[in-house]
């Protein structure tokens, strides 16, 4: 018995298809895998969806999760989206616009939207929060550049509202992430730094007027701040871009 398969077989084919069948393959599980979070699909009123696609939804995988924080399944126990936003829709077909019905920078809509994060403080690989203030941590100092605390904080329409106390910072990033404000009518509020201008003027905070500072949602510790917390402060700056006044829903020209 002669051995002359390879002899009358393309190995050049087989290497090709091989790469095919193990290419399709890869975009079938990382496609099924990227299904975890989002999935079923909704429509716009969170009804299921009516065409869901080709790949089907993935069984359950479970993710030990660090720092003692116990375990979580997805997809069945993936995070809720919120309900029962203050929205109206601007049509009755399917795909317009939804409009705010009430304050939606107080509501958390459009560009003021905030995700139902865990209430608990981002940890480092240590298990301690990430961000504090720098008063409460004795390893960092600041060196250089424009130092914000003690500086008057103005608001878009020019007012001030009030004095920057202390900055909060990123330990493992070793980076700034809010401003800390000591408003003039009294209570703390926290500034995202990215939405900061720091001048030798002062500091300067475009995306909100001064009647707006006040309803800043604040956090429940003075020491650390929660991952939802983050979302809903951020939300809050970033809605004030299009939200802060009648003059800013309208268009730049015409």
């Amino acid at each position: 018995m002669s051995f002359d398969f390879f002899a009358n077989f393309d190995l050049a084919s087989l290497s090709i298809w091989s790469f095919w069948v193990f290419f399709a393959l890869l975009v079938w599980y990382l496609q099924r895998e990227n299904m975890r979070e989002g999935y079923p699909l909704e429509d716009d009123d969170g009804n299921a969806a009516a065409n869901q696609g080709p790949f089907p939804v993935p069984s359950d995988k479970t993710f030990i999760l660090p720092h003692g924080e116990g375990t979580k399944s997805v997809p069945s126990e993936q995070t809720l989206e919120r309900t029962d936003l203050p929205l109206e829709r601007m049509g009755s077909g399917t795909g317009y616009p939804f409009m705010p019905t009430g304050d939606p920078m107080a509501d958390g809509v459009g560009p003021a939207s905030w995700a139902p994060r865990k209430d608990k403080p981002e940890m480092d690989g240590h298990g301690h929060p990430k961000i504090g203030p720098m008063a409460a941590n004795p390893d960092f100092s600041f060196s250089c550049g424009y130092d914000p605390r003690g500086q008057t904080v103005f608001s878009g329409d020019g007012k001030a509202v009030g004095t920057a106390t202390d900055m909060w910072i990123d330990a493992p990033e070793q980076v700034v992430r809010y401003i800390e404000i000591e408003l003039n009518e009294g209570g703390k509020r926290l500034a995202p730094m990215t939405l900061c201008k720091l001048k030798r003027s002062g500091v300067v905070i475009k995306s909100l007027f001064s009647h707006q500072f006040a309803g800043v949602p604040q956090t429940k510790s003075d020491k650390q701040i929660t991952l939802l917390e983050e979302d809903k402060i951020v939300g809050y700056y970033g809605g004030g871009n299009l939200y802060a006044s009648r003059a800013r829903l309208e268009p730049l020209v015409g």
